[in-house]
């Protein structure tokens, strides 16, 4: 972490005698203490989570992506045994993704990063993987196998119950404010926001259209209605009662936001006991009318059915975006000047070819996918070096 470290050496006009580090990360923090609670197997296991705020001193920031101070989940656990850590670190793999692909609607391949990519001091890494619109891919989280390395660095040790000290097996995973990133690449249009009804602050946004006075009383009365039913089944509404505002300019604040769902009442939908629903993606003009009576049931499908479609529309434009190569040329064709794609190709295994292949494309080794993620495992040859290759490997430009 040293490159990206911040460090205080003065305080209170004075030098400090010991230089204090700005948090990059919590192992050195945690992990002390873990030493002075952990004596016993039975003090086994320890599962710790946190929401912290850390500093990394990012050369080139980007909103959201890199920051100099972000906010983020990480968590970090101790276990009598590897195989009850390894079991600890794919669980949390899992809750990674079902995060991403049921709450933000995107997909992710999960895999092991290279030992080039892998966190320092770590067993193995591993991370989950989502392609942003450019082609591009992003991060997402990671889950960490430390092994004992951390538990011998900071010596925390346990005794078995044969009455042996041994060091703990530990390991930390992480996710951040990068997620919404994430959320904001992976969906919005040039109309604003898109974001998924499982996460949106706001799921219904409604409209009531008027000219006179009259209109307004008969149209009010029934959009707080139709909004008092929505929040009863658990939804949250706003009612955009303001005045000196046009419909249009209503519709384009909500739209910008990334609402899911826009519902238009005016007196001619009082009249005839429904409302005007539209939601945040498809066709710009479509609509659906809505009846008063069960809208709440309506409107449920309405979210359902657009959580589904982001999640959808995601791995088809993943899989539009993705191919398996075995040539060079080809390969350097895909991520020439700005171009990126999700590309599987064998690679030989070594560090050194790692390197050269993004000292020649910018495009790096995303990771090394899990059983069932991407391509059927097969035997090949190295896309840059020739050599012999055990499986393919994701490779794609990255933020």
């Amino acid at each position: 972490f040293a490159p990206q470290t911040a460090v205080v050496t003065h305080a209170g006009g004075k030098e400090l005698e010991e230089p204090l580090v700005v948090r990059p990360t919590s192992e050195t923090i945690i992990y002390s203490m873990l030493g002075k609670w952990i004596q016993s197997y039975r003090d086994l296991p320890v599962r710790l989570n946190q929401w912290v705020n850390v500093v990394r001193w990012e050369m080139r920031t980007r909103l959201f992506l890199r920051t100099g101070e972000f906010w983020w989940q990480e968590g970090h656990t101790a276990h009598a045994s590897h195989a009850e850590a390894q079991e600890e670190v794919m669980r949390m793999l899992d809750i990674y993704r079902d995060v991403y692909e049921n709450v933000l609607a995107v997909p992710v391949v999960r895999g092991m990063k290279t030992a080039n990519e892998r966190f320092a001091g770590a067993h193995e890494t591993f991370c989950v993987e989502a392609m942003m619109q450019d082609g591009k891919s992003l991060q997402g989280a990671t889950s960490h196998d430390l092994g004992q390395n951390f538990g011998k660095a900071f010596n925390v040790t346990f005794q078995t119950k044969d009455g042996v000290r041994e060091h703990v097996w530990q390991t930390s995973w992480g996710a951040s404010t990068r997620m919404i990133g994430a959320l904001i690449m992976a969906h919005s249009d040039d109309g604003g926001l898109v974001l998924p009804p499982k996460l949106a602050p706001i799921h219904v946004a409604i409209v009531p259209i008027w000219k006179s006075d009259e209109e307004k009383a008969q149209v009010l009365a029934a959009a707080q209605k139709i909004a008092s039913e929505l929040r009863e089944d658990g939804l949250t509404v706003k009612l955009d009662d303001r005045d000196g505002l046009r419909p249009g300019e209503k519709y384009y604040e909500w739209e910008r936001k990334g609402v899911p769902l826009r519902l238009e009442v005016g007196p001619r939908d009082v009249a005839s006991g429904s409302a005007m629903a539209k939601t945040r993606i498809g066709d710009p003009k479509s609509k659906v009318k809505l009846a008063f009576e069960g809208i709440g049931v309506a409107v449920g499908k309405l979210l359902d059915d657009m959580q589904r479609e982001l999640l959808e529309r995601a791995r088809a434009f993943r899989a539009a975006n993705t191919v398996s190569l075995d040539n060079w040329a080809d390969f350097e064709a895909v991520f020439a000047d700005a171009g990126s794609k999700y590309v599987y190709a064998h690679w030989d295994g070594t560090t050194e070819t790692e390197l050269a292949i993004k000292e020649a494309t910018k495009a790096t080794i995303r990771c090394i996918p899990l059983e069932g993620e991407g391509p059927p495992r097969e035997t090949g040859r190295c896309i840059k070096t020739g050599k012999p290759s055990t499986q393919r490997v994701l490779f794609a430009k990255n933020y």
